[in-house]
């Protein structure tokens, strides 16, 4: 009877904290607990009192609040000022920057799937497909990617005469200034496609459409600066481009050198207060052909004439290019890419205070504008850049393992193919969905800073992975460069993304975790802010709200982890169906996460910000968790196709894998290695049970994508492959419908020859020789001809007279 006592102690408190009741919930069941165990057991009195005794002394500092701020809270705020570590103005403003949205309820450890299936859905208006269909598809038609990197280093007068007469610099500008208004969403779809023709002409409109003058003038400039800015660069008459990094300040842009003073000066022949600048930076797309150059630079007002202090902060100006004192003109040569990009240096160029962006009041705000402000670039463009190359290389790829032939099978037959295909297509899913969510978030109003730094590092990453694997499987085709390679300058242009608006590997180590834990934890930025009030009383007050908090959260997630591993989540309620447990199992790893975020603030305290590799890894958690999400919401959006189900599948399978190898990653290299042991058998009661997709899941994949099928359809959505001249993309798939078609005569005609009712060295040759003994018509064989002039039309490769190549 006594262990009946104890299993249901265990039970009570473990559903308590899994619940996360409150602390009168958990006061009145254990007192009805000890009620029943001192009227119904049989325990020994002094084992009644003293549960009695540790009830009372346990429920004591919870009620007693001023007891318990003196002693326990007071010393706990000492120790933890003494151990977080400083943050420099930028971090703060960069922690700060933007909303946060469902990776905050992944981050909490309490994701709410119903929550999440009824976010608003990704849509596009009558006007913005129209965009897409008309303007898009020309733009698209126009594109010969050879000529413009090869021959041009430029896009051609023509087609950016047309970017400018059809808005495409003008996406995000609202239609009253003369601009499209599109939603980020239709923003995304455009650049996806673009991106699938040129990386080129896709980086050229998706500058003045992410972090650059429009955006800031919309969010932060003087009507005037709106009045006058904005409908010029709508119509195209300015080129805008915006300078941030500099020879010392790449990702550490707050390391930047460039410098502003307040002074009186003259300007238009009046004597005027304004700002003498000097900078020099580099990397600035459109830089070269701008015609107004948006500016951050670090502002000082020795002289005192805006107020009284002296380091004023990051500023952000636009300047005209005219502008006396500008350098501007020469470029850079970006890995074979020839969008405008170069270096732009000022030496004492003054400008008046009016050409802040946002007027004098905003003055020293640049840091926070700019944060604030990139989500747009991490969570459109540069996704953008990612999908659109993996779309066109997995279209490209699946059509071409059909049509190539090695031992007188399509190459697509063979295993190693299969699974490089399958590969291909999990990854892309997962970019898609992930883009498509984040996208869809912004458009609810969201700015979603966070979960735009977790789309712009994996959908890139994710992207050079497929590209690689893309490469394979063309094998010579792929390397050899001309205008019959379509994948080759995408290959060479894939470290721009990784590079720009954020490094990736600063991103994963740094970034992510560590602006999840701010901004997604429910209380460590409570502390942290409570830990910083200047009124001492109210200090102890507020972190001690905080700290009781963050306890009980950390207790909810302690026991939340041991029985979600033990029940391995089937206890969780998830939405029914096919991706039911992905859902549970996404539940389990959210708890185990929340519970290894604290444990790891706790144990390693201020040193987690040095410990990248642990940053890194809770990173990856948390950010598999977002994607998963993003590829059950993309599933359920799209109207749960079955035939999707092996796409489905393969992408969350990946997900929870690699969430099992970073747990077991940071676990292997936790520095307490008592405490990693214990949350090892916490989290892993049963074991790693997780693996990556197995080979006849990936064999479902594969087949779905070597012929034109509804999954191949959705995945490869924006794909260019009109039948227009030089579309290498379009003949791929012409190729592929004639062979496809052709197959079935293929082996009437394969029979006939190893029954030696025909001869011929050649398909062609045992062909004709089929037709002569009446065994295929001529129609057929009209269709097998056909087949073939495809078919090598499409595996050929370019070759050139060396004086051709010399440019």
């Amino acid at each position: 009877m006594e262990y009946f006592w104890i299993i249901a102690f265990v039970g009570i408190i473990s559903m308590l904290a899994y619940q996360r009741a409150s602390l009168a919930v958990w006061t009145c069941a254990l007192l009805l607990f000890l009620g029943l165990i001192t009227i119904l057991s049989r325990l020994s009195p002094w084992i009644l009192s003293l549960g009695w005794f540790i009830f009372f002394i346990g429920m004591l500092p919870l009620y007693a609040t001023s007891l318990r701020q003196k002693w326990m809270t007071q010393r706990l705020l000492n120790f933890y000022c003494n151990h977080m570590p400083t943050m420099s103005s930028t971090e703060r403003e960069a922690l700060a920057a933007g909303t946060i949205g469902w990776e905050g309820d992944l981050f909490r450890g309490t994701p709410n799937w119903e929550k999440l299936l009824t976010y608003p859905k990704a849509t596009l208006s009558a006007e913005e497909k129209a965009f897409l269909a008309g303007p898009v598809q020309a733009l698209c038609a126009m594109i010969d990617d050879w000529e413009i990197t090869h021959h041009l280093a430029d896009l051609p007068p023509k087609m950016w005469q047309f970017l400018k007469e059809e808005g495409f610099f003008a996406l995000i500008i609202p239609k009253k200034y003369g601009g499209k208004a599109f939603s980020a969403y239709a923003h995304s779809q455009i650049l996806t496609t673009v991106y699938g023709k040129s990386a080129s002409v896709a980086s050229t409109i998706a500058v003045p459409n992410s972090l650059g003058p429009a955006e800031l003038l919309l969010h932060y400039g003087t009507e005037e600066q709106k009045n006058y800015y904005l409908p010029r660069l709508a119509r195209g008459e300015e080129v805008p481009c915006f300078a941030l990094t500099g020879l010392e300040a790449g990702s550490d842009a707050g390391a930047m050198t460039d410098k502003g003073t307040v002074c009186w000066g003259e300007y238009e022949g009046k004597k005027i207060i304004g700002i003498e600048l000097s900078w020099n930076k580099r990397y600035i797309t459109l830089a070269p052909v701008a015609t107004v150059i948006g500016l951050a630079f670090k502002l000082y007002d020795p002289e005192h004439l805006l107020g009284k202090q002296k380091k004023l902060g990051i500023t952000c100006a636009l300047i005209p290019r005219n502008t006396p004192g500008i350098v501007i003109g020469r470029r850079h040569f970006p890995c074979n890419a020839v969008f405008q990009n170069g270096p732009t240096q000022g030496d004492n160029v003054f400008i008046p205070l009016d050409w802040v962006i946002g007027g004098p009041a905003m003055v020293g705000q640049g840091w926070r504008m700019l944060m604030e402000c990139l989500a747009a670039g991490r969570a459109i463009s540069l996704p953008a850049s990612g999908t659109g190359g993996a779309k066109m290389a997995i279209f490209a790829s699946s059509a071409y393992a059909h049509i190539r032939r090695q031992f007188k099978l399509p190459i697509g037959r063979f295993e190693g193919i299969e699974a490089v295909l399958a590969r291909m297509a999990g990854y892309t899913y997962l970019m898609d969905a992930t883009r498509t969510f984040t996208a869809a978030m912004i458009d609810s109003g969201e700015k979603p800073a966070l979960a735009s730094a977790i789309t712009k590092y994996h959908v890139t990453e994710l992207g050079r992975k497929v590209i690689d694997d893309a490469m394979d499987i063309h094998g010579g085709k792929g390397i050899c460069l001309g205008p019959r390679n379509y994948l080759g300058r995408f290959y060479q242009a894939i470290p721009i993304a990784i590079t720009v608006e954020g490094a990736n590997i600063l991103t994963r180590s740094m970034i992510i975790f560590g602006q999840g834990a701010m901004r997604c934890h429910p209380y460590i930025l409570a502390e942290l802010k409570a830990a910083s009030c200047a009124d001492e009383k109210q200090r102890l007050c507020e972190f001690d709200k905080a700290l009781m908090g963050h306890i009980s959260f950390s207790l909810s997630h302690f026991f939340r982890t041991a029985i979600l591993g033990l029940t391995s989540a089937k206890i969780v309620k998830a939405p029914v169906g096919e991706t039911k447990r992905y859902f549970q199992q996404a539940t389990r790893f959210s708890a185990a996460f929340a519970m290894l975020a604290d444990m790891s603030l706790l144990v390693l305290k201020g040193a987690l910000k040095r410990k990248e590799s642990i940053s890194a890894r809770l990173g990856d958690i948390l950010s598999y968790l977002y994607l998963l999400s993003a590829v059950l919401k993309h599933h359920y959006d799209q109207g749960s196709p079955i035939e999707d189900l092996p796409l489905v599948k393969w992408a969350s399978l990946t997900c929870l894998f690699e969430i099992q190898e970073s747990i077991d990653g940071l676990l292997t290299n936790f520095p307490h290695r008592g405490l990693a042991y214990f949350l090892r058998l916490l989290i892993f009661p049963i074991g790693m049970r997780f693996a990556r997709p197995d080979d006849k899941l990936s064999f479902k994949v594969a087949q779905s994508l070597l012929i034109p099928t509804p999954t191949r359809t959705r995945l490869t959505e924006g794909v260019f492959n009109a039948p227009v001249p030089n579309n290498m993309l379009g003949m791929l798939e012409d190729a592929l419908q004639k062979v496809i078609l052709a197959e079935p005569i293929e082996k009437i005609i394969k029979t006939a020859f190893y029954d030696k009712l025909i001869k011929g060295e050649d398909f062609i040759q045992q062909g004709k020789a089929a037709v002569e003994k009446k065994i295929i018509s001529n129609e057929q064989l009209t269709i097998l001809l056909a087949a073939e002039e495809a078919r090598r039309k499409v595996i050929s490769v370019d070759d050139f007279a060396p004086e051709e190549l010399s440019s």
